[in-house]
């Protein structure tokens, strides 16, 4: 009875811990470029975007299409970097390395 008790406290102090990674998380950006830095995002872990800053030698109105290739490149790889920021920071919390779809 006693390991269970004293596993139930483990896991408690575990999900406290989870919960205050997350908040820490969420509260932190990155930036996701493209174009060789002519277009770049600031975005949050959680997905929000913050800001777009768009060089001026790119914004050509016969380039639309280019232009906007740029910005979900950079978009792209903002989210790809949140994404792996999170999940490195919630295996840090955890301790729990190598299990996929886990976070």
């Amino acid at each position: 009875m006693n390991n269970i008790q004293q596993m139930l406290a483990k896991a408690q102090k575990l999900q406290a811990k989870v919960a205050e990674t997350q908040k820490e998380l969420e509260k932190k950006e990155t930036t996701g470029t493209s174009g060789s830095g002519a277009v770049s995002i600031l975005m949050t872990l959680k997905g929000e975007v913050k800001s777009i800053s768009i060089d001026k030698e790119v914004v050509n109105p016969n380039e639309k299409d280019l232009l906007e290739d740029l910005i979900v490149a950079a978009f792209a790889d903002a989210k790809q970097k949140a994404d792996k920021m999170y999940e490195d920071g919630m295996k840090e919390a955890t301790g729990v390395v190598g299990l996929p779809g886990l976070f």
